[in-house]
């Protein structure tokens, strides 16, 4: 029997499991995925290489739409290419990293890129489980299921850490925290819990029991349809 096909958003700060999360949660249910940070972080990691003045938004803005961002979208093996090139690793460099928020924060480029993601999600057969940071909020504010993922400063900072092996956990908090801040305060598409998401708080909680809530509500949302 087919399943019907559903738009699954995911947002929430960094730290909170968001993508470890995601990718599980499409693989486990026969979804596509999307990492749309990784459309912002490409689009960085572009301006970076280009020597674009990242401290000028209208320089940024000048540029947004030069750049070619494909997105694979298995969440098996998702990819991410700038011009051809697979940028997977280049993107996660700690260069990139400090200038994603100033990047995303103009409106050129957010435009641009949230376009390319609604294009993806309205293209994926089966449905498709698209993580960010204002998914529910603006990308897709019709999504059949918004689920807002938190987690304590301390909780998030001892995974990202954990992450970047022999990071400071404090200063691994403190660059969240910054990150937080900015991302919540721009005035574009902000950082928010949309008013019909469904709050998981994974402080307490492993990755695999924030994998089974998340499909537990996927597949009542998707059972209902």
């Amino acid at each position: 029997m087919d399943r019907a096909a559903v738009i699954v958003a995911i947002d929430g700060p960094s730290g909170t499991g968001k993508s470890s999360t995601s990718k599980a949660v499409a693989a486990q249910l026969g979804l596509s995925y999307l990492d749309t940070g990784a459309q912002y972080r490409a689009i960085t990691w572009w301006m970076v290489t280009n020597g674009i003045d990242i401290t000028d938004p209208s320089a940024i803005a000048a540029v947004a739409g030069k750049a070619e961002i494909v997105s694979g979208t298995d969440p098996e093996n998702p990819t991410i290419a700038v011009d051809g090139t697979d940028v997977g690793g280049p993107i996660r460099t700690q260069e990139v990293t400090s200038k994603v928020s100033a990047v995303s924060a103009v409106p050129e480029v957010r435009a641009l890129i949230t376009g390319l993601q609604r294009s993806i999600a309205a293209s994926a057969e089966k449905g498709i489980v698209v993580e960010g940071r204002d998914i529910g909020t603006t990308v897709l504010p019709d999504a059949d299921l918004k689920i807002f993922l938190t987690a304590s400063p301390e909780a998030r900072a001892a995974r990202r850490s954990g992450e970047l092996k022999g990071a400071d956990v404090n200063a691994t908090r403190e660059a969240l925290l910054k990150r937080d801040a900015a991302d919540s305060s721009r005035k574009t598409s902000p950082l928010a819990k949309a008013d019909d998401a469904v709050e998981v708080d994974t402080s307490e909680l492993t990755l695999q029991q924030v994998i089974e809530c998340v499909v537990t509500l996927v597949e009542e949302k998707r059972d209902a349809k």
